[in-house]
């Protein structure tokens, strides 16, 4: 990790043609605007950088993380201790992050702050850069770093937001190539602060999460992107789905926000791109733990798979 008032041009390479998202009064043409506030993170795991995020150490949660997804993971879901980041107690401190042993960090959240928040909270750690989009062993394991965390509420968490999760990892699996046929796509993940809910009287939970994706599609050879977003409460519908956006109306959708005007999260190709329309056949799928869809549906009927795509060849 690296925290500078600038992401380092070093993770660059996480923003599609390094261009940082634009949140006013926050981050603009890549310079922090408050910066003994919001701290700019290049992630470091074992010597090499993993993804970025921009860290509000007032409220101690992520503004966002961005990352690239380069295919699904190769290795199971792994277990490693969650961590925090040295240099945001010290900016002398190892740029690598490191395992949390019970610390509560002034300027960030601590494992301390999320034992026992489901019963008092009903909340978990909510990943921002999910670790079933990390390709491999090393980079899932640096997900689970406590500035990629924020509270999320439980039945959210597992509910809309995991199969949306799900939903994006296939879609960006089958369509973002480039023309080598290698898997690539640009993705942004953020959460909106409450004004007033807190964990532990600490750590924000916020009202709201968004992401949103961005890749080059070598079949339809043009950009194609999508935004997605929830509101961090309680759902009691099993099975609810999050609707899929274009990027106009994320923007619209956060410029509340982040008053001032020119929201934007991807260059100028990104926000007017398509939707990937294929990928409503995901609407429906029922996913394991693995993101494997089960089945999918048909006018609110469910389907193995199998039978799905005879049903379709029959009517081709």
């Amino acid at each position: 990790m690296k925290v500078l008032n600038r992401f380092d041009p070093k993770c660059n390479h996480f923003f599609l043609k390094g261009a940082t998202p634009n949140l006013p009064g926050i981050l603009v043409d890549g310079t922090v605007k408050d910066q003994n506030r919001y701290k700019p993170i290049c992630q470091k795991y074992n010597n090499r950088y993993r993804f970025a995020t921009l860290y509000d150490t007032t409220n101690k949660i992520p503004v966002f993380s961005a990352y690239t997804f380069t295919g699904p993971p190769t290795d199971p879901r792994p277990n490693p201790p969650w961590m925090i980041e040295p240099q945001l107690n010290d900016i002398k401190n190892s740029p690598e992050m490191s395992e949390d042993k019970g610390q509560s960090p002034d300027h960030q959240a601590g494992n301390n702050d999320y034992k026992n928040s489901i019963d008092s909270n009903g909340v978990n750690r909510g990943h921002l850069f999910p670790n079933l989009h990390a390709n491999d062993l090393e980079t899932q394991n640096s997900t689970f770093t406590l500035t990629n965390i924020v509270p999320q509420v439980v039945s959210f968490n597992g509910g809309s937001w995991n199969k949306m999760e799900c939903k994006v990892r296939n879609t960006l699996n089958d369509n973002c190539k480039d023309a080598n046929n290698i898997i690539k796509a640009y993705v942004v993940t953020g959460a909106v602060p409450s004004e007033s809910n807190n964990l532990k009287n600490r750590v924000n939970i916020p009202s709201l999460l968004w992401t949103a994706y961005c890749c080059n599609n070598s079949n339809q050879r043009q950009w194609v992107a999508e935004a997605h977003w929830g509101e961090n409460q309680k759902e009691d519908v099993k099975g609810k789905t999050m609707p899929s956006n274009t990027m106009a109306e994320l923007y619209e959708m956060l410029k509340p926000y982040y008053p001032g005007g020119g929201v934007q999260v991807f260059p100028d190709q990104c926000s007017t791109a398509q939707r990937l329309m294929d990928e409503d056949v995901h609407d429906h799928c029922v996913y394991d733990d693995e993101c494997v869809c089960s089945s999918v549906g048909i006018k609110g009927h469910y389907l193995p798979v199998v039978l799905f795509s005879v049903l379709v060849m029959r009517m081709l």
